[in-house]
């Protein structure tokens, strides 16, 4: 008789999951979680069922009642999520007797048929709930048991007492505590506000003097800070700021021999000073590096380091744990190389050899010493090069202490990599924003990554440019495509970023059909004017200033592209999240090149506005306002003077 222990009761179609809940998804603090699922059982008995949530190792779960929609025939509740950390959910329901018996006895009431037996049927159901609560809810429950039952109390006074709000709620639960049927937990990543809406801005310390072929420190990167703020960027990304090693030290434009005076790639980590707790000395002291933490703190930037698993051959662990590097039959340690590319100034690390537990934690414990010296946000260079199970295991390790620090995976590498790395924790990610530029590659890019399943779990960080990645759009686009990569990397994404040199327009490659920069800063020190003409600092200010003021900005779900009439034209809404701010519309001219036109259809709809009714769009870069009425307008881009408009949509009165 196995079949008559098999449950009655499904929950299925549980959203928001990740894989089955195999991996967290992944909110801000402060949002509201949209919850649906499948839930019904055999026969006509009615069904209630609750969402559960509380932080990982609490105690204590809050619930939300879930409430049934007949269409589209899902469950659905909602909460905020109210604290960064580690959380997880779950599902409830029971077959509900006592609700199921209130809509029987008000259809028997309506009918007009003799309801006595069932009010004493109702008694029943309340003396069995009774049975499995606290004392202190017995009372009030068997108190209103002896009204049901009590067939010398007038029916009014019993009808009274079964559809009160009080006995409803001392009801809600499972009959029988054997009557609930719980799902599995579901993780949930809350982080703080920063890592769903920031602007990055990456630079070299020691290109931060004004002096050619001066080394630049720390103080000099603190004296940069106010026109970083200005521009308005929060977070500044270094690249490895540790000693770098002289063994096989590359030379200018990634000669494989570096002459005397060359400063070497600050990704050959490691020399006589130390390793990956140490800091360069031509750059200043540990002490010099606190201070410009505590600087720009003061401007309300964050500084973001570069976390690169990798050695020179300098550096201590090469002599200290030579059992954690490649060791080929020679004895030798093995370099890196990326054939025909030789890169002999690094040695990898080798995370799987059977020695490399100490490697690991070692790996962890330079995150926590950093941590200490006020480092919250982390990019990581090359993740899918090392084990998926050290992310996993290491960024669970940090965030258990440090719940607000933030991980960017910098990958490069095949899609599913990619997205795998975000569902072991990794916090954004970069993209493959910087290779779509047709009006094609966005719409379809874009509408995968801020779509579920991958918007659950994977935050896109669009930086428009790199250190090793000059598209040869900006290359042959000139000023134009700089200013278009950036209104486009602003508006798409709530997180994007720049490399320095990027507001002056850099364009020049070290040689055709390479996207390796000229005299590239990872190869030695660049000094500039960081004022110079044609600058785009007003373009990077302006945006940066209407992004911080517009909520439909702050948010990587509300994209929606709109038809234009012109394939060198994009056009596409951000909606108000939750009806706060405005909608906005974007429409951007892709042709670096070219006067383009286009009528762009405006989902007014959505705004509230009929086709017979005139409304203002507000450009909110230009200052300037149009008024359009109808879905089907006009707008013409200049890409010498305007190469786009970012409108704020005003209903009409």
């Amino acid at each position: 008789m196995d079949h008559l222990a098999r449950p009655r009761l499904v929950i299925e179609q549980v959203s928001p999951t990740v894989d089955g809940g195999e991996y967290a998804v992944k909110r801000i603090v402060g949002d509201t979680l949209h919850v649906g699922a499948a839930i019904y059982k055999d026969g006509h008995e009615l069904i209630s069922a609750q969402v559960c949530f509380r932080k990982v190792g609490s105690s204590e779960a809050h619930t939300e009642p879930l409430v049934y929609e007949f269409n589209p025939d899902r469950w659905f509740a909602h909460f905020v999520l109210p604290e960064i950390g580690d959380h997880e959910m779950w599902i409830e329901a029971w077959p509900d007797p006592f609700l199921t018996w209130r809509r029987d006895l008000e259809k028997r009431i309506e009918a007009g048929e003799d309801i006595t037996g069932e009010l004493r049927e109702g008694a029943k159901l309340v003396r069995i709930r009774s049975k499995s609560l606290p004392e202190e809810r017995v009372e009030p429950l068997m108190n209103a048991a002896r009204v049901l039952g009590n067939d010398d109390v007038g029916v009014e006074t019993r009808t009274r007492v079964a559809f009160s709000q009080t006995l409803k709620e001392l009801m809600y639960g499972p009959l029988e505590p054997g009557d609930l049927l719980r799902t599995r937990f579901y993780p949930i990543r809350v982080d703080r506000k920063e890592a769903g809406f920031s602007s990055w801005y990456e630079l070299f310390p020691r290109s931060q003097g004004t002096t050619p072929g001066v080394h630049g420190t720390f103080a000099d990167t603190e004296r940069r800070l106010p026109e970083i703020a200005a521009m308005g960027f929060d977070v500044i990304y270094l690249p490895p700021i540790h000693p770098i090693g002289v063994t096989h030290r590359k030379g200018k434009n990634n000669a494989r021999v570096g002459q005397p005076g060359d400063v070497g790639s600050p990704w050959a980590i490691g020399a006589a000073e130390g390793g990956h707790t140490a800091v360069h000395p031509e750059l200043g002291t540990i002490d010099d590096f606190r201070q410009l933490v505590r600087a720009a703190r003061d401007f309300g930037i964050e500084i973001a380091l570069d976390f690169a698993l990798q050695c020179s051959p300098d550096h201590p662990w090469v002599k200290e744990h030579p059992e954690w590097f490649y060791i080929r039959e020679d004895g030798t340690i093995r370099y890196a190389e990326n054939p025909p590319k030789k890169y002999e100034d690094i040695y990898p690390l080798n995370f799987w050899a059977p020695e490399a537990g100490g490697l690991w934690e070692a790996a962890r414990d330079a995150l926590f010493f950093w941590i200490d010296q006020g480092v919250k946000i982390f990019r990581v260079d090359n993740p899918h090069t090392k084990p998926l199970s050290f992310w996993q295991w290491c960024i669970a390790e940090v965030q258990a202490r440090h719940p607000d620090v933030i991980f960017l995976s910098e990958s490069f590498t095949r899609p599913n990599r990619m997205q795998g790395l975000a569902k072991l924790g990794f916090t954004q990610s970069y993209t493959y924003f910087t290779w779509k530029n047709t009006k094609q590659e966005l719409e379809q890019y874009l509408n995968e990554i801020t779509r579920p399943p991958i918007s659950e779990y994977y935050r896109p960080n669009f930086f428009a440019n790199t250190p090793d990645i000059l598209h040869e759009y900006l290359q042959h686009g000139g000023r134009p495509a700089f200013r278009i990569r950036l209104l486009l990397a602003g508006t798409l994404a709530p997180v994007y970023g720049i490399y320095s040199g990027y507001e002056l327009c850099e364009n020049e490659a070290v040689h055709p059909g390479s996207e390796e920069y000229l005299d590239s800063e990872k190869y030695e020190i660049r000094v500039r004017d960081w004022n110079a003409p044609n600058n785009i600092k007003r373009d990077i200010s302006k945006l940066n200033s209407i992004r911080q003021s517009q909520p439909a900005l702050q948010v990587l779900t509300n994209l929606a592209f709109i038809p234009s009439s012109n394939d060198q034209v994009i056009a596409y809404v951000k909606y108000a999240p939750g009806g706060v701010g405005s909608h906005l519309l974007i429409v951007v001219n892709l042709d670096p090149h070219h006067v383009h036109e286009a009528n762009v259809d405006v989902p007014i709809h959505h705004f509230g506005i009929a086709e017979t009714d005139s409304y203002i769009v507000r450009d909110l870069l230009a200052g300037t306002e149009y008024t359009w009425k109808g879905s089907r307008n006009y707008v013409r881009l200049d890409p010498t003077d305007k190469v786009g408009h970012l409108f704020e949509i005003v209903r009409p009165a």
